[in-house]
């Protein structure tokens, strides 16, 4: 029976293709991996044959989607830890050296490094990027786990399988960071990964019954949204991968401390209250409580996920600028039925990168803070390159008039934390869910893309079988 991809899989009951598909798909797509710690080894070949062979030899080293939830459960079971994972991805240019038709979709097959691509995204000049990023990359490995030793050790086995017809160009080292509560956070401090598209019967359900709920915005999205048939595989129809963005942000963690106790001075906001300015850049406060949903933080861990803006029709809680707001609107965006605006939602797998001394959210001035050297490995799953990362970037994030305001009221902005390009400035309002309005000076860029690629995940069929190719 063919994959019904319009809805989310029931993983443990899965039969027939759904269950051949889970044994050939790589993990980290259906559902996040631990990422605790994490390699990223970025690839350029020389020569055809020895590349095919290469990736080939990677197969015993990597595990199945399938594995990766039976580790899963069994650890909530039986505290039994998994296995690392290894992913691996190809380029668009990676696949025209290697001789294979490449994915079809536009977007992946211009690539990110593109100058086609720098204009859509108002992305920096690649000359500004890491050095290992100026050139063309062809590949990367991923090793990640939750412990360094075993994410060594098999990144030391990758490494060992590297002929000397390829090249390491780059590598990206992360490493996790928590809150007091155990949540994931990033550089800035605020809690990051939340409000993800689940993909699985069994992940949906536990989002209803063990967090706050589905009831007013449910996460289910259908498996077309991130998976893609593996047409060089050799059954696409239960062979399938996954378009992946990989971008390196630097954080300037100093400038935007800076930039939020001036936006908290321009409010005139006080005393605890001044929490209230990252929180509306944001549209989180640091531990993760959603602005639109009350005036401070302290909403109950794990991170609230169950709410939209439907209370919120002006921004007068949460601005419509709010990085959360832009880069997922819940319905509230004005442009398109909240359908089609859910359809641009991608399957987000980022990390921190970076050592720092400081603690995120610890109270010190801006000038203890870090001003670079730090930042996120951002990295999504995509079906559709362009109606996901590159829409929600140049569409979303990048346009000062999304989402889409009141006959005679100021556009938004830019989003305040990835957006790129020219900023204006945005409208705030002084009190929580108050009338009174300040016009604050346009909240400088903290954060910038020193490179990244576009890549595709292949099935494991695809990869085992690529040695014997031509």
């Amino acid at each position: 029976m063919p994959i019904d991809l319009s809805i989310p899989l029931e993983w443990k009951t899965a039969t027939g293709d759904a269950a051949k598909m889970l044994d050939e798909l790589q993990p980290n797509i259906l559902k996040a991996h631990a990422r605790d710690h994490f390699s990223a080894l970025f690839l350029r070949f020389s020569e055809e044959k020895s590349a095919k062979k290469f990736l080939t030899s990677l197969v015993p080293l990597m595990k199945s989607a399938k594995t990766h939830l039976t580790e899963v459960e069994r650890f909530k079971t039986e505290g039994v830890k998994g296995s690392p994972y290894v992913g691996a991805g190809l380029t668009s240019a990676g696949y025209r050296f290697l001789k294979v038709e490449a994915p079809q979709d536009e977007a992946f097959r211009r690539g990110m490094r593109t100058q086609d691509t720098r204009d859509r995204l108002n992305d920096p000049p690649r000359s500004t990027f890491d050095s290992g990023y100026h050139d063309e990359i062809h590949a990367v490995v991923i090793v990640a786990d939750t412990a360094d030793a075993s994410v060594t050790a098999r990144r030391n086995a990758v490494l060992a399988l590297i002929p000397s017809t390829i090249s390491v160009v780059a590598e990206e080292t992360g490493l996790g960071r928590v809150n007091s509560h155990g949540e994931g956070i990033e550089h800035f401090g605020y809690v990051d990964g939340r409000s993800q598209p689940l993909f699985l019967v069994e992940d949906i359900h536990a989002e209803k019954t063990a967090t706050d709920g589905i009831s007013v915005w449910d996460p289910s999205a259908p498996l077309n949204q991130v998976l893609v048939p593996d047409r060089a595989a050799p059954e696409p129809g239960v062979h399938f991968g996954s378009y992946f963005v990989f971008r390196k942000l630097e954080q300037n963690v100093r400038r935007f401390k800076q930039a939020e106790d001036a936006l908290a001075d321009q409010l005139g906001l006080v005393g605890e209250d001044r929490e209230r300015a990252g929180a509306m850049v944001v549209g989180r406060f640091e531990d993760g409580t959603p602005l639109t949903a009350q005036r401070q933080e302290g909403a109950e861990s794990p991170v609230p996920n169950n709410f939209d803006y439907g209370s919120d029709v002006s921004g007068a809680k949460c601005p419509f600028q709010a990085h959360i707001r832009k880069t997922n609107p819940r319905g509230s965006g004005g442009a398109e039925p909240p359908p089609q605006e859910r359809l641009h939602l991608m399957a987000r797998r980022g990390v921190p990168y970076g050592e720092r001394a400081d603690d995120p959210n610890a109270d010190l001035p801006p000038s203890a803070r870090p001003s670079g050297g730090v930042g996120l490995l951002f990295m999504a799953f995509n079906a559709a390159l362009g109606n996901q990362f590159e829409f929600t970037q140049q569409i979303w994030a990048n346009n000062p008039g999304f989402p889409i305001p009141a006959v005679g009221v100021k556009p938004p902005g830019l989003d305040p934390v990835i957006g790129q390009g020219p900023r204006p400035e945005s409208v705030y309002a002084k009190d929580w869910a108050g009338t009174r309005t300040v016009t604050a000076d346009p909240f400088p860029q903290a954060v910038t893309l020193k490179g990244g690629d576009y890549f595709f995940m292949p099935s494991l069929a695809f990869l085992r079988g690529l040695a014997g190719r031509g």
